[in-house]
């Protein structure tokens, strides 16, 4: 894969920051030059950063935040088209499928976390910006936010089980609405949806959610976990099994001559036209 797998990141290519005071970890994207865009380094790293606030025994709350301009624009479409390679179609979907799968269980590592994710979002929350947001246990969100899940207007599937926790929050018809039309929405509609618990100024929006996480980590810590754990079991009852299926379903999408069309399209700001193969 042409990716690291390895837990070690250097001081200086951290792509995510990490400060604890207080009880409270801030983990904020950090690479507002490219409106935080993700990529499968930015993956790892979530899996590093997730290992390291389970075991501090400092952190009973984290707040995840964007630097910059925006949370997250999604995935980083400046990144090489045969970022995952194969020696034919069939391996490179191998491939595919099993890349799915390991930021799988980086998104888990985060998603599982015992302490409560608070995130605070603002600007653009695209694509796999949404999807992470969704895997915080309470959502803020500032009057500038614009939510959507482009990824059917660039040829792919939504592969980070993005749309399987939409439809659990919203619903399957509000779901496959956002999902196959790619369309955005405000924070009002969000908050409508109930996809936000609170909407901010962008200027009080860090503050709000401090507010939030400071009264929760104020609060005994087992028990503040026992909740948590427990609405997750009730909540995402079926998840694995639906994300190992997302994962073979979206590997097939990355082998079409729809992906590398949209992408180019979409890279470039010039309309496709997909032909479904």
């Amino acid at each position: 894969m042409p990716f690291s797998t390895s837990p070690v990141v250097d001081e200086k290519d951290w792509l995510l920051r990490l400060e604890v005071e207080d009880n409270v970890a801030v983990l904020t994207l950090d690479k507002p030059d490219k409106l935080n865009a993700w990529s499968w380094e930015a993956t790892r790293q979530l899996g590093v950063r997730a290992n390291q606030i389970r075991f501090d025994e400092r952190v009973r709350v984290v707040v995840l935040r964007g630097e910059g301009r925006a949370f997250c624009a999604g995935i980083d479409l400046g990144m090489p088209e045969d970022r995952v390679t194969g020696r034919s179609p069939a391996e490179k979907a191998r491939n595919y499928y099993e890349g799915i799968r390991w930021a799988h269980d980086q998104f888990r590592s985060f998603a599982e976390l015992p302490q409560p994710v608070v995130a605070a979002v603002h600007g653009y929350c695209l694509g796999f910006g949404f999807e992470l947001v969704l895997m915080a246990d309470i959502r803020l969100a500032a009057t500038d936010v614009v939510f959507a899940l482009p990824e059917a207007q660039v040829g792919v599937g939504i592969d980070g089980g993005g749309d399987i926790r939409l439809a659990h929050e919203v619903g399957a018809g509000w779901a496959k609405l956002l999902a196959m039309t790619g369309r955005r929405i405000d924070a009002e509609l969000a908050e409508r949806l109930g996809l936000v618990q609170q909407v901010t100024s962008p200027d009080e929006l860090l503050l709000a959610a401090m507010a939030v996480a400071r009264e929760i980590a104020a609060n005994a810590p087992l028990a503040v976990q026992s909740i948590k754990r427990t609405i997750d079991h009730f909540t995402y009852r079926g998840l694995p099994e639906s994300l190992r299926f997302e994962a073979m379903s979206a590997a097939i999408e990355f082998v079409s001559d729809d992906m590398p069309a949209g992408y180019a399209a979409k890279a470039n700001k010039r309309p496709v036209t997909f032909e479904g193969k």
